[in-house]
C-alpha cells in the first residue's frame, strides 16, 4: 500500500525513496502567463483564492505544465483572519491592506474562534478536489501562516520594512501581544486540522517574518506560538507531515529544529551542507536553491540543483526553492528546475 503513495508524501515522512521530491514555493502565481491571463480576468486575489473554481484551476495550472510532486492550495496566509473578525484585502503592488490594523485590548478581546468549515468552506472544497483529481500522480499540500506572522501584518496594518509598531507592543505591551498569539495560535491549529481532513496531505507553515526576531525574541514571541499550533495538530493528525519555513532563517534554525516540525525549510542564504549539520539526523530538510538562479543559465540552474542534493545526501529532503519563485522568472527555466529535479539520480549517478 506505501509503494502507491505519493513520492512526496513517502519523502516527508521518512521513506526511501528513488529521488528528492520536488515543488516550488508560489508555483502558482505571476511567473506563469497563463495564471498572468485568469488575473486579468479576474483582478481580485480575494476573489481568485476564495472562488473554489478558480482557487483550484490556479493551484493545477503548474501540475499541468510542469508535474511537480506537489499541489499547493492557491490561497493566503491571510485567508483565515476574517473568519476570526480581522478583515483584509490584497492590493495589487501594494500587498496585503488591514484595516483599521489590531493595535488595543478592546479589538483582541472581540476576535472570535474560527471555525474553518464555517469560514472557510472554500478552501476544504479545493482541497477535496485537488486530492480527488491528482490521485497519487502528486502530494496535494496544505499551508497556513503561523502566529507570528499573522500577528505582524494584522498589528502593522500592511507589509512592513521595520516591523516597529509590532516590535512596540512585544516590549510595551507583552500581556496584549501575547494574548493575540494566543488566539491565533489555537485558530491556525483548527486550520491546519480543518486542511488535513478536507484533503491536505502535508502542510507547511510560514512564519515568513520571524527571520525579523531576535533568537531571544523569537524563543518569547515566535516559537511557543509554531509548537502551540504543532502540538495541538499532531494530537489529533500525528501522521501528517508538517513543515516550517521561516525567511532569514539561519540565526534560528537549531530553535526551528524543536518546535515539533518533521521538515525545516531552509531559506537559500544557508549553505545546504551546514544546514543538515546544524539540525538533528531525524529531521528532514527542504529547499534551498536561491530563486534568483532561475534567472540564469539552464546549466547553471542545473548544477545549483545538483549540489543541493549532493549535500543534503542521507537526509529526508524536498527539493525546492529557498523562497517562493520570482515573478518575471522565464517559464523555461521553471521547466529546467523541475525536469532537473526529477532527473538527479541519472544526472548523479547511483550515489543519490
Amino acid at each position: 500500500m506505501a509503494d502507491t503513495l505519493p513520492l512526496l508524501l513517502r519523502a516527508a515522512r521518512g521513506e526511501q525513496v528513488e529521488r528528492p521530491p520536488v515543488w516550488m514555493m508560489r508555483q502558482a502565481g505571476r511567473y506563469m502567463k497563463v495564471y498572468r491571463d485568469l488575473r486579468d480576468r479576474h483582478p481580485g486575489f480575494r476573489e481568485r483564492s476564495e472562488n473554489p473554481d478558480l482557487s483550484y484551476e490556479i493551484s493545477m495550472q503548474p501540475f499541468h505544465a510542469f508535474q511537480p510532486d506537489g499541489v499547493i492550495l492557491f490561497s493566503d496566509i491571510l485567508t483565515p483572519l476574517p473568519g476570526m473578525g480581522i478583515d483584509f484585502d490584497i492590493i495589487e503592488s501594494k500587498g496585503p491592506i488591514i484595516e483599521p490594523a489590531i493595535r488595543s485590548q478592546a479589538q483582541v478581546d472581540a476576535l472570535r474562534p474560527l471555525d474553518p468549515a464555517k469560514a472557510l468552506p472554500f478552501v476544504g472544497e479545493v482541497l477535496s478536489r485537488l486530492r480527488q483529481d491528482v490521485g497519487n500522480a502528486a502530494t496535494v499540500l496544505g499551508f497556513v501562516g503561523a502566529p507570528w506572522t499573522l500577528a505582524a501584518y494584522a498589528v502593522e496594518g500592511k507589509s512592513s520594512k521595520t516591523y516597529s509598531v509590532i516590535k512596540a507592543m512585544a516590549f510595551r505591551e507583552p500581556a496584549l501581544l501575547h494574548q493575540l498569539l494566543g488566539h491565533l495560535a489555537d485558530s491556525i491549529a483548527a486550520y491546519v486540522r480543518y486542511q488535513i481532513d478536507s484533503g491536505a496531505q502535508v502542510v507547511q507553515l510560514f512564519d515568513s517574518w520571524a527571520g525579523q526576531l531576535s533568537p531571544i525574541d523569537y524563543d518569547v514571541f515566535a516559537a511557543p506560538y509554531q509548537k502551540r499550533v504543532i502540538d495541538q495538530v499532531k494530537a489529533t493528525h500525528p501522521d501528517t507531515p508538517l513543515i516550517l519555513y521561516i525567511s532569514g532563517s539561519a540565526g534560528v534554525l537549531e530553535r526551528m529544529g524543536r518546535t515539533g516540525v518533521d521538515i525545516v525549510s531552509l531559506d537559500w542564504t544557508v549553505d545546504m551542507a551546514d544546514g543538515c549539520a546544524r539540525l538533528p539526523q531525524h529531521l528532514g530538510v527542504q529547499g534551498n536553491v536561491d530563486p534568483g538562479l532561475l534567472f540564469g543559465t539552464p546549466e547553471a540552474i542545473r548544477e545549483r540543483i545538483l549540489d543541493t542534493v549532493r549535500k543534503a545526501k542521507g537526509r529526508k529532503h524536498i527539493l525546492n526553492l529557498g523562497h517562493g519563485i520570482l515573478p518575471g522568472t522565464p517559464e523555461e527555466n521553471a521547466r529546467v528546475f523541475f525536469e532537473t529535479g526529477k532527473a538527479v539520480h541519472e544526472l548523479l549517478g547511483a550515489a543519490v
